[in-house]
């Protein structure tokens, strides 16, 4: 057992990490460290947090070869690690098939056991065999890795796969299709075990990129075709797609047929934000996105984000990243294009308002 925090009257969160041969080491390390970091974190806070107890377990306790040929110890077998808060599945390199078959018998059980404990299940890539195997995700949502999409549709034809998003939330069982999107996995977790300036403090440890305060995440599964409120769902895509326009919530609110009061308060119980702060996350989303891929100035960036000026926009820039528009297409572009034969600024398409970036290829099993 590996205790991250110092020891109190408080009861532990007890995290266990499953290993089986031809895991993904990052998979299964990434986790830990961010866990481990935010335990430090709160500690170095002051604030009176649980202790955070980090186990990696294997379904007989022993070591296990990752697919880059480490290895990896097992602090004890599932038998063994008694009740736990969350329970993480790394991912598999490669097909998963084998190892699913060879670690059902013991881990399912194990998984059911837990999850009607009430422990948190979350899983990475083709880790998500697992669960799906134990039977926890019939006609439940879940991602994995794009690779394996057609093959755990066939293997696994009761589970609801959405594959067009990254991360799924079904209760207590989460599932991530990439390393990448396991990082803004975990951060919610943070989030919602320690709170905003934990979450803040890892994700600014572990994302290249300047981000402004942790905004918590919903991970469901079409969310945005399920919102509990119609109204919201129109007023939000119709936000999307007219950000750059030069708005007044009153006006937007009236278009909706509410008065400002109505409109602000079902807004934030359907997205948990004011309509403003949402409008304005819209446009300092695509600046950001502008001053990376592009060689528009700040006031041409401004003016197609719906910013009144470049005086608006970097103060508002300002206030959420803690940096001036000047000063992060300089940082992010040292690290985006320092490597020789990157693609040079401003080189590619610009991206057009409402437009959201898309992510890049992962390896097989990620």
């Amino acid at each position: 057992m590996r205790t991250a925090s110092d020891p109190d009257s408080f009861p532990s969160r007890r995290v266990g990490i499953v290993l089986a041969d031809n895991v993904l080491s990052t998979s299964a390390t990434l986790p830990y460290e961010m866990m481990a970091t935010a335990a430090a974190t709160a500690r170095a806070l002051g604030a009176r947090e649980p202790r955070l107890e980090l186990r990696y377990l294997s379904v007989d306790g022993a070591p296990v070869t990752s697919a880059s040929g480490l290895v990896l110890a097992a602090d004890c077998a599932l038998a063994e690690s008694g009740r736990l808060d969350l329970v993480h599945l790394p991912g598999q390199w490669r097909n998963p098939r084998r190892a699913v078959r060879a670690a059902a018998a013991r881990l399912s059980p194990w998984l059911r056991d837990q999850y009607r404990a009430g422990a948190i299940l979350t899983a990475v890539g083709t880790g998500v065999c697992f669960v799906a195997e134990s039977g926890l995700l019939d006609g439940k949502a879940a991602t994995t890795h794009w690779h394996w999409f057609d093959a755990f549709q066939r293997d696994y034809p009761q589970v609801q796969l959405k594959r067009q998003y990254f991360i799924t939330q079904a209760g207590n069982l989460y599932c991530a299709a990439s390393v990448n999107a396991l990082a803004e996995l975990m951060v919610h977790i943070i989030y919602l075990w320690y709170g905003r300036a934990v979450a803040n403090n890892v994700e600014r440890n572990f994302f290249h990129e300047i981000r402004g305060e942790f905004e918590p995440r919903r991970y469901l599964a079409g969310q945005v075709e399920h919102l509990p409120d119609e109204v919201i769902l129109q007023a939000k895509i119709w936000l999307e797609d007219n950000f750059a326009r030069r708005l007044s919530v009153p006006a937007l609110a009236a278009q909706f047929g509410m008065s400002r009061r109505t409109f602000d308060r079902r807004f934030r119980q359907a997205l948990g934000t004011t309509p403003a702060a949402y409008l304005r996350q819209l446009r300092l989303r695509h600046a950001r996105e502008l001053l990376q891929a592009s060689d528009l100035t700040v006031a041409e960036v401004a003016e197609l984000c719906g910013f009144q000026d470049a005086a608006h926009l970097a103060r508002a820039f300002a206030a959420q990243y803690r940096v001036t528009p000047g000063k992060y297409r300089e940082t992010v572009r040292g690290k985006l294009f320092s490597r020789a034969g990157a693609v040079k600024p401003g080189a590619g398409r610009v991206p057009s308002p409402g437009s959201t970036a898309s992510s890049g290829a992962k390896p097989p099993g990620a």
